[in-house]
């Protein structure tokens, strides 16, 4: 039985107000910020004091490590996307048919050929520090 004329906000609006009021469901307290510390209520003569960072915040997940280019992480990504962890520790020529077997494009398969014979790499960090993001 339906009941057509009685929900004015609909299915769809029903799960958006369902996802907003979650968190506050599943806690069961009020998720919103109490009056008094909310930021436009600050004491009087707070209003020239400079804001500071009582400690420097670590990386966001997605941004450039420090050390590596973003071109770096970009190569990094791609390696990762064709090459198996299994396939960790490994030599060259493992590298180059792994990638091969992944259908890996050829530049990726190019940049492996060029890495130096005698190595062992542990992961695509250090495959990509030993090219230099060629």
């Amino acid at each position: 039985m339906s009941d057509r004329g009685q929900n004015k906000t609909g299915a769809l609006r029903d799960d958006e107000l369902k996802k907003e009021m979650r968190g506050q469901l599943l806690s069961g307290q009020e998720t919103r910020a109490r009056e008094e510390l909310e930021p436009g209520l600050e004491p009087a003569g707070q209003e020239d004091r400079p804001v500071t960072d009582p400690m420097p915040a670590p990386p966001r997940p997605g941004s450039t490590p420090p050390g590596m280019t973003p071109r770096e992480v970009e190569l990094r990504g791609e390696l990762a996307r064709h090459l198996n962890r299994r396939v960790y520790p490994a030599h060259r020529d493992e590298l180059v048919r792994s990638l091969r077997d992944n259908h890996a494009p050829d530049r990726l398969v190019d940049l492996a050929n060029r890495l130096p014979a005698g190595r062992r790499y542990a992961n695509a960090q250090e495959i990509v520090r030993e090219l230099g993001a060629a």
